[in-house]
């Protein structure tokens, strides 16, 4: 029996290169291996894991797959190769066909998890990653039985049954071509079902796992559970010898068996969710930030050890001077009236013969705007309220003459020279100390100084001193002072502004 139409079967499916034989179903191992690895790098890069991964673990499957899977054919088919006539040799022609898929799948787990231990990796998650990968490799390793007219199925009369030359037909123990099937030339293309099968697992798996979100190893269920259910029912077509339990092929309880611990697993693990180990992507970001940090350290420790050489003499420059004119600035934009008023009559009692006729004018003038000032000196406690007990506190021990002021008649006007010297002394430079540093010329930048420094009275007298040491300027003017204050009575502003 044999059909007008029909699959042709290759004639030869070996080429000699040389002395090397060149093996067609070798090269579809090859190259189903090579997509399967392709595919499982890019899933597994996808899942974030780095790049590299796939290809290590597969140096240790494959080998561990090729073994597993030639050791389940040669003892599920030891009869092939022991017994009366037969060469045990043969048992490691692997390139004759001859491999089982599920000891390929047992032993390539282990050396799967070999690999996954060494890159410290799940070996669940890069189960899921390659579960596409492996079935679309079987599809394509599958055409190696095309080429060896092999693993074909029962005899089939319609368009795509699969012609099989007479010599590769079944044959008896003898090894002589089976009479059943000697007239018949075209059976089932099992090779085709399984290759076809296998493409449409792999795609139920790509899409599940995107829809349902597979992970921690249910991809790789799902593509044992859909693989096992297509291999049960072509196993049931194949007609190549095979040891038989109760009716069913080997290999049919094998599926079976398989196929519920593969739902099994799927129910189980139906809850599991989180993150997986994949072993983080290298960021090449992340790999430069230490050697900028490392190129910025020196560079970080050069400015800082120049920055302190800059900031020392910093410290040194801002001596008080350069601090109180920030002093003084805020306060003269309160009172500016007073700022107005007080160093127009400063200039004028420079010989020290009018120091009198400036008191005169000054005790005679002050009273009238001295309420003005009393305002500000009320606002002026508030910014700075502790400048008024130091500025109070030490002129009692520092100035002698104040109580010799005390009992003269015209000690009253004395408070009121305080009273207009205290806000002078918080808003503006005082008029006293002014008066004492005009009568000399020298004094006048010595001026500054002590106008700006809030405690008024110790600059005054640590200038007194400077001035007695110099010259004597500032114990003459006091003789003089005292003279002025016997007679006239009036010495009593003068002795308080000092």
């Amino acid at each position: 029996m044999q059909s007008v139409a029909y699959i042709p079967s290759p004639s030869e499916g070996v080429w000699h290169l040389g002395p090397i034989p060149i093996r067609a179903y070798a090269l579809m191992i090859i190259i189903g291996i090579v997509v399967a690895v392709w595919l499982g790098e890019r899933r597994w890069a996808a899942k974030g894991g780095a790049p590299g991964v796939i290809i290590d673990v597969a140096v240790w499957a494959v080998p561990f797959g090729l073994v597993g899977g030639r050791l389940y054919h040669v003892i599920t088919d030891y009869q092939r190769y022991f017994g009366d006539g037969r060469n045990p040799v043969d048992a490691l022609k692997i390139w004759e066909g001859g491999l089982g898929i599920w000891g390929a799948v047992v032993l390539g787990a282990v050396g799967a998890l070999i690999g996954c231990r060494r890159h410290g990796v799940s070996v669940l998650a890069l189960g899921d990653a390659i579960a596409p990968g492996v079935a679309l490799g079987q599809a394509i390793g599958r055409w190696g039985n095309w080429w060896n007219q092999e693993l074909y199925g029962r005899p089939l009369d319609t368009w795509w049954a699969l012609k099989i030359d007479y010599g590769n037909r079944p044959k008896l123990p003898d090894g002589s071509v089976d009479p059943k099937y000697a007239d018949i030339g075209t059976y089932h293309p099992t090779f085709l079902y399984e290759s076809l099968w296998c493409v449409g697992v792999a795609i139920l798996v790509i899409w599940a796992g995107r829809r349902f979100d597979l992970t921690h190893g249910r991809s790789f269920a799902l593509y044992v559970a859909g693989y096992t259910v297509g291999r049960f029912w072509i196993e049931w077509l194949r007609i190549d010898d095979a040891h038989e339990i109760l009716g069913l092929r080997l290999n049919d309880w094998t599926s079976l068996i398989v196929f519920l611990g593969a739902v099994g697993y799927l129910y189980w693990a139906r809850g599991k969710t989180g993150p997986e180990n994949v072993g983080a992507a290298p960021d090449p970001a992340a790999e430069e930030e230490p050697v900028a940090k490392a190129q910025a350290e020196p560079a970080a420790g050069e400015t800082a050890s120049e920055e302190p050489a800059e900031q020392q003499p910093e410290p040194v420059a801002e001596t008080e001077p350069e601090a109180t004119p920030e002093a003084d600035a805020e306060p003269v934009a309160e009172p500016e009236p007073v700022a107005e008023d007080e160093p127009e009559p400063e200039p004028e009692p420079e010989p020290e013969s009018e120091v009198e006729a400036v008191a005169e004018s000054e005790a005679d003038a002050e009273p009238a705007p001295a309420a003005e000032p009393e305002p500000g000196a009320e606002a002026a406690p508030e910014p700075a309220p502790e400048t008024e007990p130091a500025a109070e506190a030490e002129p009692a021990p520092e100035t002698e003459p104040t109580p010799e002021a005390e009992p003269e008649p015209e000690a009253e006007p004395a408070p009121a020279a305080e009273d207009e010297d205290e806000p002078v002394a918080e808003d503006e430079p005082e008029p006293a100390p002014a008066a004492e540093a005009e009568p000399v010329d020298e004094a006048e930048p010595e001026a500054e100084p002590e106008a700006e420094a809030e405690p008024a009275v110790v600059p005054e007298t640590e200038a007194a001193e400077d001035k007695s040491a110099k010259g004597g300027a500032a114990p003459d003017e006091e003789p003089a002072a005292e003279a002025e204050d016997n007679e006239d009575g009036k010495g009593a502003p003068v002795k308080d502004a000092t």
